[in-house]
């Protein structure tokens, strides 16, 4: 199991894609409470929210990000707080697709997050029952192909991000 610190390094060493599937309604992350707080009372958020260069980091390299959301609708406070950050993940090259389950019946796909690097290296991602991360598992060579099938299932149901939020907010 990696820690975060050792997650995150795999980040600087995939060579080409990176997807990942997001299913909880909460990630309780230390370094986001403060803005989700002023998120929350309406402040302005900082400048990055326009142009993601954590994502920028990797997508000026030629290398492809991409998520899909599996969530469903009303949003949580929080859901709303991560999507509003969004349009700065995409503007930086990200692609992100929702799939909302209040909307849709989407079947195949796990009840848990995972990374897909380059298509051959998947880690789940292990969570406390309120959203703290515990540590990413790598899962043996043979659970790729299963992971492979779910990112395209998702990846078939996903609404654009763009088009999500337009029909959301109206």
């Amino acid at each position: 199991m990696l820690n975060g610190t050792e997650f995150g390094r795999l980040f600087e060493t995939f060579e080409r894609t990176a997807f990942r599937l997001e299913t909880l309604d909460l990630y309780d992350i230390e370094d986001e409470r403060e803005e989700f707080e002023a998120f929350l009372e309406g402040k302005p958020m900082p400048p990055e929210w326009s142009d993601n260069p954590w994502v920028r980091s990797m997508t000026r390299l030629g290398k492809s990000v991409s998520r899909v959301h599996v969530l469903k609708s009303p949003l949580t406070d929080y859901l709303r707080y991560e999507l509003s950050a969004y349009p700065g993940n995409i503007t930086a090259g990200e692609s992100i697709g929702i799939i909302d389950l209040a909307q849709q019946n989407v079947f195949g796909l796990p009840n848990h997050d995972f990374w897909l690097f380059d298509d051959i290296d998947v880690y789940r991602m292990h969570y406390t029952p309120d959203g703290r991360f515990t540590g990413a598992e790598k899962l043996p060579p043979n659970m790729t192909p299963q992971y492979r099938r779910y990112q395209e299932v998702a990846t078939i149901h996903a609404v654009p991000f763009a088009e999500y939020w337009e029909r959301l907010n109206r």
